[in-house]
């Protein structure tokens, strides 16, 4: 039976991975060999909680302030000792961390196929996200396949020389997290949350945490909510603040104090989805945000300026606006305010997927390991 090994560190890896995870361990055709690097903690455990996954191995990696090449050496150093041991028949990886990339280097150090979920978004930019796109192009040249989300992902894998017979475009698999997960209205263990929840109140939902925004830009993020909370008093913005020290230092101290500004910490990915669901308008600069809210009618304002995922600007649930403070008041206020403008957006079509990307993924690992055959793509 072949050994198939799924890595995985953080957060949003874990809510795209689950459903993959899930499938293996159902599958009669896999030995599944779970491993986590750590890179996240507390946040990737909740995850793994959730979906009842207990991994079989874990790195446990994190450490206070860490860099990107102690997370890249500490990652590849402790999975070739478990390559050797546990000698999978291939490798997992997902998306764009350093997690993903170093273990697609690990595995290709061994001789190991990789499998890469999420291949082929693109930004164009190799500064930004950073390190990001970086990421998805080293491993992008690393893996065996390509398991692309949607048609303009395995298109840019084409024009970078990807052979066709490499890629299989199966959705993405964070729609077939969102959907098991949205409808079991998990309770929210911040009671403001549950109070606002019955209140029926209109929400902003805000996540901020992007490494190239950090400083200025986020200051001026945070500027613009605190004149954002002042303008509309019948408005909640909720903030879920990341743990990362630098983030907090740039976006609290702007918005202390403002009665219709909820801070929490980071929510769990249930009591996340559920949040996500009663929003009125999200405003994100994180890559997952813009997949999921499309999928609940959710307007999403990007505070970059540019996306590896255009699928939804082209649908027209989502806007790219920057960090410019200016243009995030003025943005938020005609999604509050113009009702035409609003349903647009709300009503464009989702382009990610259809719940079914982890049976797609799985059925082309096995005609990868020569066991099974693949299934119709998504379009």
């Amino acid at each position: 039976m072949p050994r198939v090994m799924p890595i995985f560190g953080t957060r949003p890896e874990a809510i795209k991975m689950a459903p993959i995870v899930i499938a293996l361990q159902e599958s009669a055709e896999f030995d599944c060999i779970v491993t986590v690097t750590g890179q996240h903690r507390e946040m990737l455990d909740q995850v793994n909680e959730l979906f009842g996954i207990v991994p079989d191995h874990d790195l446990n990696i994190l450490q206070q302030r860490q860099s990107l090449s102690a997370i890249m050496t500490r990652t590849i150093d402790g999975l070739d000792k478990l390559f050797t041991e546990a000698k999978p028949d291939a490798v997992i990886v997902q998306g764009d961390t350093t997690t993903s990339t170093a273990g697609a280097i690990a595995a290709f150090y061994h001789g190991i196929p990789v499998v890469h979920v999420e291949a082929g978004l693109r930004s164009g930019n190799l500064l930004s996200p950073f390190p990001e796109e970086a990421n998805r192009k080293i491993t992008s040249q690393i893996a065996s396949l390509h398991l692309a989300p949607t048609s303009i992902s395995k298109a840019n894998l084409l024009a970078e020389g990807i052979s066709e017979d490499d890629i299989v475009v199966t959705g993405n698999t964070v729609i077939d997290a969102l959907l098991t997960t949205v409808n079991k209205h998990i309770p929210f263990s911040d009671p403001q949350l549950e109070e606002l929840a019955e209140s029926g109140r209109r929400i902003l939902l805000v996540t901020t945490h992007r490494r190239e925004n950090q400083g200025d830009a986020m200051r001026g993020v945070a500027r613009a909510l605190a004149r954002i909370a002042d303008a509309e008093p019948e408005l909640t913005i909720v903030l879920p603040v990341h743990r990362n020290p630098v983030v907090r230092e740039a976006v609290l101290p702007a918005i202390e104090g403002k009665g219709n500004v909820i801070v929490t910490e980071p929510l769990a990915y249930g009591e996340f989805t559920r949040m996500l669901s009663l929003s009125h308008v999200v405003l994100t600069d994180s890559g997952g945000v813009q997949e999921e809210a499309p999928s609940l009618g959710k307007p999403v304002l990007v505070m970059r300026d540019n996306t590896e995922r255009p699928e939804a600007i082209h649908a027209g649930t989502v806007a790219l606006i920057g960090t410019d403070e200016e243009r995030i008041v003025k943005e938020v206020d005609r999604l509050l305010n113009e009702q035409e403008h609003f349903d647009a957006m709300a009503n464009a079509v989702n382009p990610y997927g259809d719940g079914k990307a982890a049976q797609r993924t799985v059925a082309a690992v096995a005609e990868l390991l020569g066991i099974g055959k693949r299934i119709d793509s998504f379009n």
